[in-house]
């Protein structure tokens, strides 16, 4: 497969964050905990060169927690703060406002000898598509600040919103990078649904799925599929007849088949698992 997906949208938004940067003190990037590495933007290291940085771990509760874990450890030891958090449960968000603090000390400090009180720290919140920005903001805001949704590309434009006296955030939309090198991040990104699903070929899609889940996860398959085969479409055609995947004429429609164990990859159905590990 060859996956590129970059509208033109994104350039203006990474205009719009080049220009509002100088503003923040602090940037809040979200990750997608099963695919750590392929869901940050390269480009996001170079906007934020000197400012305090967080990594989130967002949709943690749908990876494999061994390896949370090890993603932790391996942005900590780069020098982020990190946490690890479910943004549609809550879960972890508590702890968001004591590491701002941590982060941000040497500024707040800062304010503090200029005798700036209670002056709030901005942060900006970044991520690529469908990472889950706006139901994270939406979450730690305790209200519905942003639109959300289970696609790429549902914010448009920078939003500022404070959430207390001492924090204030930049929602921004979901940005890309002109070019996969490695075509095994876009195929992380579709799978993920990052990528505009109206662009790719389900069907290979599914079988890459398949292919991974054959190496790391063989017993999802078994369990759930009652696999036994090792070729990825004679794989697929088992997924579509125990999902009773069916066409006019009792034929196995293998594109409803493909949708399904996307689906059920994306929601979590399939198990926690995690697609990529840290190279430490």
């Amino acid at each position: 497969m060859n996956i590129q997906w970059y509208p033109g949208h994104m350039t203006k938004a990474k205009r719009a964050m080049k220009e509002d940067i100088k503003l923040i003190d602090l940037i809040i990037e979200l990750v997608d905990a099963r695919v750590p590495l392929s869901s940050r933007n390269p480009d996001i290291d170079d906007l934020g060169a000197g400012k305090a940085r967080m990594v989130l771990l967002n949709k943690s509760d749908l990876a494999d927690e061994r390896y949370n874990k090890a993603w932790a450890t391996y942005f900590e030891e780069k020098g982020y703060h990190v946490l690890k958090v479910n943004s549609k449960s809550g879960a972890g968000l508590k702890q968001i406002n004591g590491v701002v603090q941590v982060a941000c000390k040497e500024k707040i400090d800062r304010d503090k000898r200029k005798g700036i009180l209670n002056r709030p720290v901005r942060a900006m919140v970044v991520g690529i598509p469908n990472v889950g920005k706006s139901t994270f903001i939406n979450s730690f805001a305790g209200k519905a600040c942003t639109k959300t949704g289970n696609k790429p590309g549902v914010t448009k434009g920078n939003q500022w919103i404070r959430l207390n006296k001492s924090l204030e955030l930049l929602d921004t939309p979901g940005i890309l990078w002109p070019r996969f090198e490695d075509q095994k991040v876009g195929i992380r990104l579709a799978l993920i649904g990052s990528i505009n699903d109206q662009i790719l070929d389900k069907d290979e899609l599914a079988m890459e799925l398949i292919r991974f889940m054959t190496g790391k996860y063989k017993e999802v398959l078994a369990e759930r599929y009652e696999i036994q085969t090792e070729d990825a479409l004679e794989m697929l055609k088992q997924v579509a007849r125990v999902r009773s995947c069916l066409a006019k004429g009792g034929e196995l429609d293998l594109a409803k088949a493909s949708n399904l164990l996307i689906d059920d990859f994306r929601n979590g159905k399939l198990g926690r698992m995690t697609m990529e590990f840290p190279d430490r």
